[in-house]
């Protein structure tokens, strides 16, 4: 933590503008409003910079009336909710119906000072620091693959190539964390975020923040559950939005077909077995030439006519999804005029910025499984021709039958480029993704013809209005599948509902067939479901049993398509994810919270997935009357059940027994 803070002591009201603007003894603007009921906006300084429409506020703030006491306390009552300012030092306090849930760092050094700047202002940007009830959770912050519980963490809200599930980096981000405490945090920013979460080396007590924008943009969230308070996110930043029903079936794909012929052979043949099926992805060597690429169109040297190769996979009943992502090769076809028209990200002296691949002499960013990425030109989403031109370059390829892009990359903004709309490529890292993914989702509700939707891997703020995510590149191991579920329930306690992972792994050596088979079990509890990864990834080159059991789990997962339908429609009006964490799902059992695997999956089945080699698992069945969703067996929940040498082709799945069955 920097220690160049200007701490903020105390505020003077600016009369002209109204009781709720304040000045700082810095100098610095501070301004409260009420946006919602029970949500509190906190600005310090200036903006000026774009905003990129990350909220979804509907008209003006709510009407906000400060008290004040003989103290000098200012009170701001909403929705159950009271907001109290003191000064001397500047201290905020979040109470719910008088109970005091969130404060100012309370975290004193012997010497006498905050251990952490409660509000202030440095060369970063700006600090603040709240203090944690001792044990008290947190969650959220988007995919992170370690435990749900944040607590002791120290947190960058940073989009990142991660390479794989095993650090802090991370694909997906959101500066929103929250606590069963009842409240909530975001911070409205594209900019880089750190969140000391009681991190020790900070303050194990503190939830430390560096913002490094130009303003400090905080809303502060009471509610009475952890699912009114991301109903409160989305009310600020966006409902979610619905999927294509043929979205939920099965997707098969892998790193990568190299011909047609292979991709139309994986198709023939998951018909012949009888394997349930229904999208065929073409990766990005599958259907691009590499070292020319992105272009809008087939690789001509292995594709004579790719009319005629998607007409044959339509036949078959395949939805086609294509790779793509938002750089263009300098030897491509588009460079030249993506320059001239200044529609990419430029250098600080006005040439096209060209990315080189971070590589090791003699080695491939990816090491040896795939090949050499070409310098690319970097497409300029903040300009509105740049924007409409990647846009309308989709319509050929739905005209051709192509369903569904799977929108790759967009974490590769360099710090030090420039955009069209003036901001700092450091401040446009993190929401490029999310202006990628809105134009390619755009692109799908005007030019295709089979429902809007994209295939992600990167999100920020708001990434929940254009589903869906999948979970990056997971190692092909036990460790990273326990990763990967870790990373979909954190995601959705960041308020995202869609998830999906690569099953069977992305890299790495080829899974057994056990590990194989229980991330097939795993993956029919999810929203979507793919195959995927550098390999092989079809169910038959794993064995006849790994066949069979395959087979079994996705005619199961066809008979729950109605109910994930459902639960997804569901989603998008409570905000709960469809893989639903234990603080979410049971936010009163607390012994259940420790369980970071296991999960609701809609409202009425609990998944425990088994993560570990050897068919055993423990997990906390929540309170109430459950059956075995195989079975039908009676099982009582509020305990913990430990089950050892499970089949593969069972799994702890209990339905509510005083629910139907979601089994069409």
């Amino acid at each position: 933590m920097p220690v160049d803070w200007s701490d903020f002591t105390r505020i003077a009201t600016l009369a002209a503008d109204g009781e709720n603007s304040f000045v700082t003894d810095t100098g610095d603007r501070f301004d409260v409003s009420v946006p919602l009921p029970g949500v509190f906006r906190l600005r310090f300084g200036d903006r000026k910079l774009p905003d990129y429409g990350l909220l979804t506020l509907p008209g003006a703030a709510q009407p906000t009336r400060i008290d004040r006491d003989a103290d000098g306390t200012r009170r701001i009552r909403s929705g159950g909710a009271t907001l109290e300012i003191r000064e001397s030092p500047l201290r905020i306090r979040l109470l719910r119906r008088d109970e005091a849930i969130l404060e100012t760092i309370t975290d004193i050094h012997f010497r006498g000072w905050t251990r952490l700047p409660g509000f202030a202002r440095g060369k970063l940007g700006w600090g603040c620091a709240f203090a944690l009830d001792d044990g008290d959770p947190v969650y959220g912050l988007g995919e992170k693959f370690g435990k749900l519980d944040k607590r002791g963490e120290l947190i960058v809200s940073r989009a990142e190539d991660a390479l794989g599930v095993n650090t802090e980096a991370s694909y997906k981000n959101i500066p929103f964390a929250w606590s069963p405490r009842g409240w909530g945090l975001l911070v409205h920013t594209p900019a880089r975020v750190l969140h000391g979460v009681g991190f020790g080396q900070w303050s194990h007590r503190s939830y430390g923040l560096v913002v490094e924008d130009e303003a400090l943009d905080l809303f502060m969230i009471a509610a009475d559950t952890p699912a009114a308070i991301i109903a409160k996110l989305h009310d600020l930043t966006g409902k979610p939005v619905d999927v294509p029903e043929w979205s939920l079936g099965v997707w098969l794909s892998r790193a990568y077909y190299c011909t047609p012929d292979e991709a139309l052979e994986a198709a023939r043949e998951i018909r012949r077995r009888d394997i349930p099926c229904d999208v065929i992805t073409f990766d990005g060597r599958a259907w691009q030439d590499t070292p020319t690429r992105f272009r809008f169109e087939f690789d001509p040297a292995r594709f004579r006519d790719a009319r005629a190769t998607i007409a044959e996979l339509k036949a078959m009943n395949f939805k086609i999804c294509c790779w793509e992502y938002p750089l263009v090769s300098v030897d491509g076809p588009l460079f030249a005029m993506l320059a001239q028209e200044g529609w990419l990200l430029k250098r600080r002296d006005g040439a096209p910025y060209v990315f080189e691949w971070d590589v090791k002499p003699g080695s491939s960013p990816f090491g040896n499984v795939l090949t050499p990425l070409p310098p690319s030109g970097i497409v300029d989403f903040t300009h509105p021709q740049a924007y409409a031109w990647w846009r309308d370059q989709h319509a050929a390829l739905f005209g051709l039958g192509v369903d569904v892009i799977k929108s790759d990359f967009g974490e590769q903004v360099p710090d030090d480029c420039v955009a069209h709309n003036g901001d700092s490529g450091s401040r446009l890292h993190n929401v490029y993704p999310l202006l990628y993914n809105r134009c390619v989702y755009e692109a799908t509700q005007r030019y295709g013809a089979s429902g809007a939707m994209v295939w992600a891997r990167d999100g920020w703020i708001g990434s929940q209005r254009y589903p869906i995510q999948w979970g990056g590149d997971p190692q092909a191991d036990w460790g990273g599948f326990a990763a990967s579920v870790r990373g979909g329930l954190s995601w959705g306690m960041s308020g995202v509902p869609c998830w999906a992972s690569d099953v069977g792994g992305f890299y790495g050596p080829q899974p057994d067939a056990e590990l194989y088979l229980r991330w097939v079990a795993q993956s029919v509890f999810c929203s979507h479901f793919r195959f995927h990864g550098v390999g092989l990834r079809e169910p038959w080159h794993f064995g006849a049993q790994a066949e069979r059991v395959t087979r079994h789990w996705l005619k199961l997962r066809e008979r729950l398509r109605p109910y994930i339908a459902r639960t997804i429609v569901d989603s998008c009006e409570s905000g709960l994810p469809v893989m639903r964490a234990m603080p979410l799902a049971c936010p009163r059992e607390r012994p259940a919270w420790s369980y970071d695997t296991q999960y609701m999956f809609g409202s009425d089945l609990f998944v425990a997935p088994i993560v570990r080699a050897g068919g055993a698992v423990e997990f906390w069945l929540p309170e109430g009357r459950w059956l075995n969703l195989f079975d039908g067996i009676r099982h009582d929940g509020g305990c913990v059940t430990r089950e050892t040498g499970v089949p593969l082709d069972r799994l702890p799945v209990f339905r509510r027994a005083d629910r139907p069955s979601p089994l069409a």
